[in-house]
C-alpha cells in the first residue's frame, strides 16, 4: 500500500508543505552560500592571513623589550596571540570551518610554503595554530576558535530545523482550515446516504468550497422535494384509486344479479379513468429529460395540437407568428397539451386562446381562458401533485391532479418556466417561457 494512501488529506498537505520549504531553503542557502558567503570568507581568510604573516615578521624585527607590549595590542585589537614555542599537547585541526581551509590556503600562497597547522585547548576553548617564518626562526601564531564569528553551516542548519517546524505548523493549520469543510461535506453525505435529512453546509470559504457546498444543498433541497413528492404521490395515487376500485366492486355485484349496459359503461369508464390515473403518475415519474431537440414551426405544432385535442377545434383561436424553435417536441407537445386540457375544462365553455409572443430573451406561449381563474395565493400551489382547487377530488369534474404537476416537472427538466397569472377581463393565463438560444 502507498504511503499517501495511509495518510489523511491534512498530512499529505503538510508533508508536501515542509519537503517543498526545505528544498526552497536548500537552494537558497546554496545560491547565497556561493555568490556570497564563500567570496566573503576566502577575502576575509586572506586578510587574517596578511595580518598573522605581518605581525610574526613584525614581532621579529622588535626590540625584545617592546614585544610583550606589541603582543598585548595584538591579542587587544585582534585576538591574535604570539609566542616562540609551539603549542603544547598540539593536535591535528578538525577543519570543522571552512574558512579554515581558506586560512591555511591563504598563508601557503603568502609564506611560498606549506604551513604547519594545529589546534590546542586552553581553558576549556579550542585555538588554532600556525608556524610562520619571523625572520632567522619560527613563530607560533595563533587565535581562539569565537575569532572566526559567523559559522554559516550552523545558521543554514538552524533556518533549515526552524523553518521546517514552523512550515510544519503553518500547513497543518492550512490543511485542516481547508479539510474542515471536506470533513463535514464527508458527513452531509453520508448522513443523506442513510437516508436523513442533513443539515445545510455553510456557504462561505474560499470560492471552490463555497460553490461546492451550495452545489451540495441545492442537491439535498432536490432529494428531500423528490422524497416529499414520492410520498404525496404514493398517497394521493392510493386515496384517488379508492374510488373507482369501491365503484367497480359494487358494479361487479350488480352485474352478477342484474346485466345491464349501462353498469358495463360504467365499469368502462372506471377502468378507463385509472388508467389515466396511472399513466400521468408514470409520466411524471419518469420526464421527458433526455429527449432530443429538433426544429419545430410553431404555428404548425399549435395547429396539430389544437386537431389532437377533443372539443378544441370549435373553441381555440391561434394567434403565433412565424416562430421556430429547437426544442424537445414530445415535452413541448405534452406541456402545452395538458395546459390546453384545463383551460377547456375549467374554461366555463368560452373561447380559449393559443397565443405565441417573441421576446428579447427568447419567446413565450401563452393558454388564455375565460373561466373563473385560479386565486393568486394558489397560483404556485396547483403545481404540487394531486392538488386540486375542485374539492369534491372526481376525477371526472376535477382531474387527476398531476396535470400542472407534469407541466412543472417537464418545464423544469428543459430550463422553461411556466407562469400562472390572472387574465384582464378574467380567466386565467398560463405562460410557457422558453429561453433565446432555443428560439429562432
Amino acid at each position: 500500500m502507498r504511503l499517501s494512501s495511509r495518510l489523511s488529506l491534512t498530512q499529505q498537505n503538510a508533508l508536501l508543505l515542509v519537503v517543498f520549504f526545505i528544498a526552497f531553503e536548500l537552494l537558497v542557502a546554496s545560491a547565497i552560500t556561493y555568490f556570497l558567503m564563500l567570496p566573503m570568507a576566502r577575502r576575509s581568510a586572506a586578510d587574517l592571513a596578511g595580518l598573522m604573516t605581518l605581525s610574526a615578521q613584525t614581532w621579529s624585527e622588535l626590540p625584545p623589550v617592546t614585544r610583550p607590549a606589541f603582543e598585548y595590542e595584538l591579542a587587544r585589537s585582534h585576538a591574535l596571540a604570539l609566542r616562540a614555542e609551539p603549542p603544547r599537547d598540539a593536535r591535528p585541526p578538525s577543519w570543522r570551518e571552512p574558512y579554515l581551509h581558506f586560512l591555511v590556503a591563504s598563508l601557503n600562497v603568502r609564506v611560498g610554503e606549506p604551513v604547519a597547522a594545529s589546534r590546542e585547548e586552553i581553558e576549556g576553548e579550542e585555538w588554532f595554530w600556525v608556524s610562520l617564518p619571523a625572520g632567522s626562526r619560527r613563530l607560533s601564531v595563533g587565535f581562539p576558535h569565537s575569532r572566526i564569528g559567523p559559522r554559516p553551516i550552523h545558521a543554514l542548519l538552524a533556518s533549515l530545523a526552524g523553518g521546517a517546524l514552523l512550515t510544519l505548523l503553518a500547513a497543518w493549520w492550512l490543511a485542516r482550515r481547508a479539510t474542515r469543510p471536506l470533513q463535514r461535506l464527508q458527513e452531509a453525505v453520508t448522513s443523506l446516504g442513510r437516508g436523513q435529512t442533513p443539515e445545510r453546509l455553510p456557504e462561505t470559504g474560499p470560492r471552490e468550497i463555497a460553490a461546492l457546498s451550495r452545489r451540495f444543498n441545492e442537491m439535498a433541497k432536490q432529494v428531500e422535494d423528490l422524497l416529499a413528492a414520492r410520498t404525496v404521490l404514493l398517497a394521493g395515487v392510493s386515496h384517488d384509486l379508492r374510488t373507482p376500485l369501491a365503484r367497480l366492486r359494487l358494479a361487479v355485484e350488480m352485474l352478477v344479479r342484474k346485466p345491464g349496459p349501462e353498469l358495463a359503461a360504467q365499469v368502462e369508464g372506471d377502468i378507463e379513468a385509472m388508467d389515466r390515473l396511472i399513466g400521468d403518475v408514470l409520466t411524471l415519474a419518469r420526464g421527458f429529460g433526455h429527449e432530443a431537440s429538433q426544429r419545430v414551426a410553431l404555428p404548425g405544432l399549435l395547429t396539430d395540437l389544437v386537431r389532437a385535442t377533443p372539443g378544441a377545434a370549435d373553441r381555440v383561436l391561434i394567434e403565433a407568428p412565424a416562430i421556430e424553435l429547437d426544442a424537445p417536441v414530445g415535452a413541448l407537445r405534452r406541456i402545452l397539451a395538458n395546459l390546453l386540457e384545463n383551460a377547456l375544462r375549467y374554461g366555463s365553455e368560452q373561447p380559449v386562446t393559443l397565443r405565441a409572443e417573441t421576446l428579447e430573451g427568447g419567446c413565450r406561449i401563452g393558454v388564455l381562458d375565460r373561466g373563473p381563474g385560479i386565486p393568486e395565493a394558489d397560483q404556485e400551489a396547483v403545481f404540487r401533485p394531486f392538488y386540486r382547487l375542485e374539492a369534491s377530488r372526481s376525477v371526472s369534474t376535477g382531474g387527476s391532479g398531476l396535470g400542472l404537476a407534469i407541466v412543472r416537472q417537464l418545464a423544469d427538466a428543459q430550463g422553461w418556466r411556466v407562469d400562472l397569472q390572472a387574465r384582464p377581463g378574467g380567466g386565467l393565463e398560463a405562460w410557457l417561457n422558453i429561453a433565446a438560444q432555443q428560439a429562432g
